[in-house]
């Protein structure tokens, strides 16, 4: 379908800037998650501030495209505007997966601080490519779904434990545990038919997929905080005019503004959901913490390796 829709993307582009009436916006979560409510804020205060000349037309829960379709998606005109995991992308470029090393950033003020560091080299690898960041907006940290209770790293050793990104199915295979890659709409079904048996996610996810059905234990880990990034293709939205493309801009800056005040408040509440709901949370068992993490020494330091000069750059200025 996606070559099908690129023979007519270049089409679409020249007529974006002449109509900018209604434009299709490509969001990866359902409507209750608090990343998809921010996308559609951010639409709304477009349409406003265009007085109603340009609107964004969001379409959530990934219907238009799935994770990895959306950056080649936007980049092609295939939709305008999309929302990704940033650290999907982290094959083609190690500074897309620079918020998934584990136990880098674990707080969100550390995150914050390292997104701060890395957007502008973000936002720079995106333009080469026809495509402008809007907006990032944080996860709430990542940690561990499981039906079985664990104590030690043994624990993990041949587990099928769902993975994301290619940094969570590093991670994963340094635990021990054998990666599968699962889509969220697909978790309980993966669970519930024995393809997977653990998974590293947000509370989020797991509010969202309603892990209760089909997990016993969270161990919040708080590995990491990943990002999602809104993104849009570079030749739709500077072929708007001047006050158009300032309004997205503005609107946009509030919308990461608004993303990251969210994330922290509703970290906890997302937390506490599942507990109510029978999910016995709490903390990683030292035996298992001191090895992630070592881990996440290992996967910092390979990171460095790919990254090079720019990653070192970046982690030296998130570090003073």
């Amino acid at each position: 379908m996606i070559r099908r829709l690129i023979a007519t993307a270049a089409a679409v582009l020249c007529t974006l800037s002449a109509q900018a009436a209604s434009w299709n916006l490509s969001a990866e979560q359902p409507d209750a998650n608090y990343l998809t409510q921010n996308v559609r804020q951010f639409a709304d205060e477009v349409k406003a501030a265009t007085n109603g000349a340009l609107e964004f037309k969001v379409q959530s829960n990934s219907v238009l495209l799935k994770r990895p379709e959306v950056k080649r998606g936007v980049q092609a005109g295939i939709v305008p505007v999309g929302e990704v995991l940033m650290s999907a992308l982290g094959n083609e470029d190690p500074m897309f997966e620079i918020d998934s090393i584990p136990f880098v950033a674990t707080s969100f003020d550390a995150s914050e601080k390292l997104w701060k560091a890395a957007r502008e080299q973000i936002a720079a690898r995106l333009d080469k490519q026809g495509i402008v960041l809007l907006y990032g907006a944080p996860w709430p940290p990542q940690g561990v779904f499981t039906e079985k209770p664990v104590a030690t790293m043994a624990d993990f050793k041949g587990v099928r434990f769902r993975a994301y990104s290619a940094s969570t199915t590093r991670m994963v295979t340094l635990m021990g545990a054998v990666p599968t890659t699962i889509q969220t709409a697909e978790v309980p079904q993966a669970f519930s038919t024995g393809v997977v048996d653990m998974m590293i996610t947000s509370p989020a996810t797991g509010v969202d997929t309603q892990a209760w059905d089909y997990v016993k234990h969270y161990y919040d880990a708080h590995a990491f905080i990943p990002q999602a990034i809104v993104i849009a293709n570079k030749r739709a939205l500077t072929g708007l005019p001047a006050e158009q493309q300032a309004a997205v801009m503005a609107a946009a800056k509030k919308a990461e503004a608004r993303g990251w005040a969210t994330a922290r408040e509703r970290t906890g509440t997302l937390t506490q959901t599942l507990a109510a709901k029978g999910v016995k949370v709490q903390p990683v068992p030292a035996a298992i913490s001191g090895e992630l993490t070592k881990i996440g020494q290992t996967m910092a330091d390979e990171w460095l390796k790919k990254a090079g000069a720019d990653g070192a750059k970046v982690l030296e200025t998130f570090r003073r």
